[in-house]
């Protein structure tokens, strides 16, 4: 899962950024708000983490602009602005959800896991595929009740197939949900991590949930 942070404190927004790469997510940084309007109109993210105080564009300039640009990403608003009327103000415009700062690490994931869950249409941490099983707030993944390691990179693409079940996702789509602006691998990559996928997910059951669509990319099978 690919997420744009936009924040203005150096220091935290590195912060910020490396936990959630820690976290298995890929991500944009940025200490701009004209760069993050950018970022956000032109890549596709699972969850923008916005400032309101920032350079250039504040971060409900920039929420306006998506929403009336048709944007659906969702939004956590992370700002020291602790007021009723801001809070307010940020949901009307169409924030997903409103973190103040000092925050708790813990809660901040949380609350863009759940922002993710809530633009799928899912209420539950726990992804169901037939019998495969996705916690998406432990990051641990079983089928058939058997658990099974997965690197982080592992996990990040089969989360994001799950989210995407039924549907046929580019090998772009999915670098790019993969990786960040700066990253320098190609989308060939992402071909090694199906087949890692594979061999984990579907080698040893008659049913596979990870099919090839020649020419399109891949898809992960509905639930039956």
């Amino acid at each position: 899962m690919r997420i744009l942070v936009a924040e203005d404190h150096p220091t935290l927004a590195e912060s910020i950024a490396q936990g959630l790469r820690d976290d298995g997510y890929a991500v944009d940084l940025t200490l701009d708000g004209n760069e993050a309007l950018h970022y956000a109109t032109t890549n596709s993210y699972g969850c923008i983490v916005l400032d309101i105080m920032l350079p250039g564009k504040d971060g409900y300039t920039i929420l306006k602009s998506l929403r009336q640009k048709g944007a659906t990403t969702p939004v956590v608003f992370l700002t020291a602005r602790d007021g009723i009327d801001d809070r307010v103000r940020g949901l009307d415009m169409g924030a997903d959800d409103y973190v103040v700062k000092p925050f708790a690490w813990a809660e901040l994931l949380a609350r863009v896991r759940a922002a993710v869950r809530r633009s799928h249409g899912k209420k539950s941490a726990t992804l169901t595929i037939g019998d495969l099983q996705i916690d998406t707030a432990a990051k641990t993944v079983k089928r058939g009740g058997t658990s099974i390691e997965l690197s982080a990179r592992e996990y990040s693409l089969l989360e994001y197939l799950a989210h995407r079940e039924g549907q046929v996702v580019s090998r772009a789509d999915i670098w790019e949900q993969l990786y960040g602006h700066d990253d320098q691998t190609t989308s060939n990559v992402v071909d090694v991590y199906i087949g890692y996928l594979r061999n984990k997910i579907d080698r040893d059951h008659a049913v596979k949930l990870i099919h090839t669509r020649r020419g399109l990319g891949y898809a992960r099978t509905a639930s039956p």
